[in-house]
């Protein structure tokens, strides 16, 4: 079976605001989730200085990609957090736990210079198995 992309109401659709990109694509029983960044599905960013906020969006974006084929969070096999403050990475993992629950991916940190977006503190993607 082909690649097939996969979108939801929920979250901005790239194409929408020029974007050549995809949120997430769906290779047989694995969901490729793009780089998320913290913005409402109008591409309005949220929580502007507040890392807590932006990660919390950020994964109820990715949330909503997994829900589009009947997964969630937990089906997250590898995520990868780009910070553009290292520092923030406890409050990060603070609301990783809150959401995640007691589910613990494999996992990438690192800090980054620039994000597309200057006012964003964070953007995460992942992989997801979705299988039967």
């Amino acid at each position: 079976m082909p690649a097939r992309e996969v979108t939801s109401d929920e979250v901005a659709y790239p194409p929408r605001f020029g974007s050549p990109t995809s949120n997430a694509m769906r290779a047989g029983d694995f969901l490729y989730i793009s780089g998320m960044m913290p913005w409402d599905k109008e591409r309005r960013l949220v929580g502007v200085g507040d890392i807590k906020a932006q990660t919390r969006q950020v994964l109820k974006n990715m949330d909503a990609m997994l829900r589009a084929e009947g997964g969630s969070l937990k089906n997250i096999v590898k995520i990868n957090f780009f910070l553009t403050d290292i520092r923030d990475k406890t409050a990060v993992w603070d609301v990783r736990k809150e959401m995640f629950g007691d589910a613990r991916p494999a996992s990438t940190l690192v800090e980054v210079v620039h994000l597309v977006d200057p006012l964003a503190l964070l953007e995460v993607e992942a992989v997801a198995y979705i299988g039967k």
